[in-house]
């Protein structure tokens, strides 16, 4: 199980992410984020929809109510422009984390002080 911390920390790219992909609701989205992560990153309602109207008020994403199928109504998720560049400058930093992340773990047991 990935730590709530780093979770919430990787919100924000996640969310973006899947909504870059295509316009979704809020279920979905927490299913497929278990989905991409094996299972190891669980979001619930309460932990989920704070974000999306958080992003919302940013403009990085805008919401709409749809009904499919005589079903009950849906609010839909779609990222705005301003959450499309949003996105690149999260993958940015995080490949630049991770980056230092490799080389620090990448640095054999023979060649430490330790």
């Amino acid at each position: 199980m990935i730590s709530k911390n780093l979770t919430a920390a990787s919100t924000k790219p996640i969310i973006l992410g899947i909504l870059k992909q295509g316009n979704s609701y809020g279920y979905l989205i927490i299913k497929k984020i278990k989905e991409l992560s094996g299972g190891k990153m669980k979001y619930s309602d309460g932990m989920l929809y704070p974000v999306l109207h958080r992003l919302e008020k940013e403009g990085l994403i805008k919401s709409n109510w749809a009904m499919e199928n005589d079903t009950k109504p849906r609010k839909y998720y779609e990222i705005t422009d301003l959450g499309k560049e949003a996105l690149l400058v999260e993958q940015e930093q995080w490949q630049q984390v991770n980056a230092v992340l490799s080389e620090i773990w990448e640095v054999s047991p023979t060649n430490s002080n330790n």
